[in-house]
């Protein structure tokens, strides 16, 4: 194997090596937005709440953990499970 050869194949682990982190905190954090939505899910339905198609859509749908825990704080307390996004 070359200089050359040996520079890439280095390079190419490197890179590889990197997607691979990159991916799996990705997957992380796309793994905590699910766990937190579905906890939502999960209140207002426990609580005996109607959960619309569309509430479920932004609730499911939202991408940010502060918005989605200030949900969570909102969903144990709530008349209707649409209040959630009020306040």
């Amino acid at each position: 194997m070359t200089i050359a050869e040996q520079l890439l194949a280095e390079g190419m682990a490197k890179g590889m090596a990197k997607g691979v982190a990159q991916g799996k905190a990705q997957g992380v954090v796309e793994g905590e937005l699910r766990r937190a939505g579905a906890s939502i899910l999960t209140v207002l339905e426990a609580r005996g709440l109607s959960v619309p198609a569309e509430v479920r859509a932004r609730v499911e749908g939202c991408q940010d953990l502060g918005v989605l825990q200030h949900w969570l704080t909102r969903a144990v307390a709530v008349a209707s499970a649409d209040q959630i996004f009020e306040g």
